[in-house]
């Protein structure tokens, strides 16, 4: 019986017989978001062919770091630098950082697939260590790595071996898809989660993970733009191939972010190596990073 009055009040109030409880808005059409179906197949190789298809990066960006959170207490905004970024497949990459107009170096820095060098001139210091290396500093700006921008760069490609699980995830701003990449093993890990927007299939996030579930870095990529025919060189990308020029590469362990905006990009150039050697200036102090011992001038 009493079942049988609630819905009869229930029903009474939506035909206005008291006040209203609900309400109906109809959007325009042209206010209804976009959302794209796709499968898995589809969106790894939508990931793949971006993977294949960049082998070297030359580009000028803007960059902003930002150490700290609000985890750690203290968040230091550092002034926006221009910076000249270089990377090639492998794994090398160096990043030259200058100061707005007057145009004087800040940090060069470089790395391979074995160690990282850093070179600051205001400090007149020297770093170099394994990209290994896991031990961080108390001082968050100071975890900042080369390396650390490969993910965002150069994408390693899905093997067909790897296990992949794919699904949907929604919030209140946009739809996505998610691929799954796990780390093989008698217990398998996450080893990578890709993003896909479904407004337009684009990769929107990368997250990278480390043994036990520790997530390494985040990282949010979003207006994509063409690549124009003048920067591609004989057929190493195709003619729409397109490449993200904003990113940002969060570094939660690291305690630290950086914010790019690609101004000036050239794809797949064949870039000599003695554009990414660094070696140590004169007088300038040898810092073992990792090591017990920190080397004099020489």
């Amino acid at each position: 019986m009493q079942t049988w009055m609630v819905w009869v009040t229930l029903a009474s109030l939506s035909c206005g017989c008291g006040a209203h409880i609900k309400t109906t808005r109809t959007l325009p059409p042209q206010s209804k978001p976009v959302v794209r179906d796709a499968n898995r197949e589809e969106l790894l190789e939508k990931y793949n062919e971006v993977a294949r298809g960049v082998k070297s990066v030359d580009a000028t960006v803007e960059l902003k770091p930002t150490a700290g959170s609000k985890y750690s207490g203290v968040i230091e905004e550092y002034h926006e630098v221009k910076a000249f970024l270089l990377a090639q497949r492998p794994a090398q990459i160096r990043m030259i950082g200058q100061a707005p107009v007057i145009g004087k170096t800040v940090f060069d820095m470089t790395s391979d697939e074995e160690s990282f060098r850093v070179y600051i001139p205001s400090k007149n210091k020297f770093l170099v260590g394994s990209v290994a290396l896991e031990r961080t500093s108390d001082k968050p700006i100071e975890n900042l790595r080369p390396q650390h921008l490969l993910d965002a760069l150069l994408w390693p490609e899905i093997r067909k071996e790897e296990i992949v699980l794919f699904e949907e995830f929604n919030d209140e701003t946009a739809r996505y898809y998610v691929l799954t990449v796990l780390r093989g093993g008698y217990r398998p890990e996450i080893l990578r989660k890709i993003w896909f927007d479904r407004a337009d299939l684009l990769v929107s996030r990368l997250q990278s993970f480390g043994p036990r579930g520790v997530l390494l870095s985040d990282i949010h990529v979003s207006d994509w733009q063409p690549v124009s025919g003048d920067q591609e060189t004989s057929g190493s990308a195709r003619p729409d191939h397109s490449f993200p020029r904003q990113i940002r590469i969060e570094r939660p362990h690291d305690d630290y972010r950086l914010d790019l905006q690609i101004t000036k990009l050239t794809l797949n150039e064949d870039l000599p190596p003695d554009r990414f050697k660094l070696e140590q200036p004169p007088e300038s102090e040898l810092v073992r990073v990792g090591g017990d011992t920190e080397e004099k001038p020489r």
